[in-house]
């Protein structure tokens, strides 16, 4: 663990940054924009991401996993990135006209046509990035993420300010991936020769075929919401929906970087090491519930004080879909580590069972539960979280060999901080005169609910709290 600190912090502040900065466009975006225009990019981009599974085949997941790492398994996974990005290019674009059909959204076709340019220059970055993540170098991670997130959102700004609408949040992707490309070309590692390979093809293509199922379903998972929504609704309730989900994964946008960084790499050594997974899974998550579970309760306490805050009134209608966001949130931050987990230890094939219970249940439940608002479809998405559960528990069981009450019994003093958080945040919220702003609301009860968030990882003696000391120290001896 000692050996990822550094990289964390410094995979934290340049995640942070470039999350304030994301916010701060979305934000401005909402006053720009109306919820048709961003509904129409939301169901436009869930096809995008689906593609991307298919374009990485599972080689940045390879080449962070591979215990002994060579010049021909670099260049087998050169030449299978360039190949699948280039087809995926293709094919995104011809098919573009179809899919626009389908939905009965002309809007959609420009829109995928550019985002499809940009899988023509992904590739050029896709083996570097990899390979730093492999190497924890988050110094050179960060200047990618500065540079390409402040060309995204100057691009996207400007032209949205121009009245190009939906159309400049594709452009300013195409932008984002040409530069961060260009920036990426220099960190190249010099251990390797940069040409396509095909003797270690193979492997490649044996790991991918394993890791594609999985990273399939779970792509088609993250975007069937939208596209049964805009199915079943229209591009409005998508837009709304979209502002709802991104609410509540404020604590994603802040955090999923950071606590995600590195796993794979690092839970795969251990593997490798012959240590027990079950130890290393309970401490993660009992990290990461420490503050993603009072961020979620906090986050339907003051829901609509943080939507009027950073959307406008105009966005309150997705209000209703926020409590049941955030307990399917709160479940789901439970396994966060457990497709990670499966795929360092070389079956990434195994979490396509659960993946694929959550998609046919999000289906299933969404065309019986949805009455024509986003709060029904909400509660849709939820109760296929409850279902896919089981599924996870057993798996912990069978293929990790840990017991899932050794988590529970680790996640108590999550529970307790949460539960401590919660209650304080009502009374001082109840304190403060209802005909007051929401954003002095949020800005008044920020440092007080801080203080009770930190006292309460000390009273509960919150692993965290250690983690937390540890960061601290570092920096004041920085400092002097």
């Amino acid at each position: 663990m000692k050996s990822l600190h550094r990289p964390l912090v410094i995979n934290f502040f340049s995640s942070s940054g470039t999350t304030i900065v994301n916010f701060i466009v979305s934000v401005i975006l909402a006053r720009l924009l109306s919820p048709g225009e961003i509904g129409v990019y939301s169901i436009t981009i869930v096809f995008v991401n689906i593609a991307h599974i298919f374009r990485d085949f599972g080689v940045g997941i390879y080449l962070q996993r591979e215990p002994e790492l060579t010049g021909e398994k670099v260049g087998a996974a050169i030449a299978m990135v360039f190949t699948t990005s280039w087809i995926i290019a293709a094919l995104l674009y011809l098919g573009s006209p179809w899919i626009g059909l389908w939905f009965k959204e002309p809007a959609m076709i420009p829109v995928m046509k550019v985002l499809a340019l940009g899988f023509v220059f992904i590739p050029f970055g896709t083996v570097t990035t990899s390979l730093l993540a492999r190497e924890f170098a988050a110094e050179k991670q960060a200047i990618v993420s500065i540079v390409g997130t402040g060309t995204f959102a100057i691009t996207c700004l400007s032209l949205a300010a121009l009245g190009f609408g939906t159309m400049s949040m594709a452009w300013a992707n195409l932008v984002n991936i040409v530069v961060s490309a260009l920036v990426l070309y220099p960190m190249r590692s010099k251990n390797f020769p940069w040409r396509p390979s095909l003797k270690h093809w193979r492997d490649v293509f044996h790991f991918g075929i394993g890791s594609l199922l999985s990273n399939t379903l779970v792509s088609i998972n993250n975007a069937i919401a939208d596209i049964l929504l805009g199915k079943l609704g229209n591009a409005t309730l998508v837009g709304l929906f979209s502002r709802a989900s991104a609410t509540v994964g404020i604590f994603w946008y802040l955090a999923g970087s950071t606590m995600n960084y590195g796993s794979i790499s690092y839970i795969s050594q251990a593997h490798h090491r012959g240590e027990p997974l079950g130890p290393l899974l309970n401490r993660a998550t009992a990290l990461v519930t420490g503050v993603a579970w009072p961020a979620f309760a906090l986050t339907y306490l003051f829901s609509r004080e943080i939507i009027a805050t950073l959307y406008g009134d105009k966005w309150l209608a997705a209000v209703p879909a926020i409590e049941a966001l955030v307990i399917s949130g709160g479940i789901g931050i439970i396994f966060n580590y457990t497709p990670i987990a499966l795929t360092a230890i070389g079956r990434p094939y195994l979490s396509a069972i659960p993946t694929l219970v959550t998609v046919l249940t999000r289906i299933g439940f969404g065309y019986w539960l949805f009455d024509g608002t986003i709060e029904s479809f909400a509660w849709a998405i939820c109760a296929a979280t409850a279902v896919t559960t089981p599924f996870l528990i057993l798996q912990h069981r069978i293929c990790l060999q840990h017991r899932f009450s050794t988590m529970l019994q680790a996640l108590v003093p999550s529970a307790l901080v949460a539960l401590v958080c919660t209650g304080g945040a009502v009374v001082f919220k109840a304190l403060l005169p209802s005909s007051l702003a929401p954003i002095f609301v949020l800005s008044i009860l920020l440092l007080p609910i801080a203080v009770l968030w930190y006292a309460s990882l000390r009273l509960t003696k919150h692993p965290l709290t250690t983690e937390l000391h540890r960061i601290g120290a570092g920096f004041r001896a920085r400092l002097t």
